[in-house]
């Protein structure tokens, strides 16, 4: 199965947002309140993440959607 161009886009977002939060999969997991195998999934674009599982993240990230649509690229 090919993955999505924008599910990467997404997932590459995050990664970056989390490393730059200087945290591990795992403790964005635990903030978020979602499993970290799901993390793992979202980062590499495999997961189709719903908006309110992103809002999650963003929260955990302590950024908003809209700022976190920015940094998509």
């Amino acid at each position: 199965m090919q993955r999505s161009k924008t599910l990467i886009k997404i997932g590459e977002a995050i990664r970056n947002l989390r490393l730059e939060a200087g945290i591990s999969q795992e403790a964005l997991a635990e903030k978020a309140e979602v499993d970290r195998t799901y993390v793992g999934g979202v980062e590499r674009g495999e997961r189709n993440v719903s908006i309110l599982s992103l809002e999650k993240l963003c929260k955990a990230l302590n950024i908003s959607l809209l700022d976190f649509f920015k940094h998509i690229k």
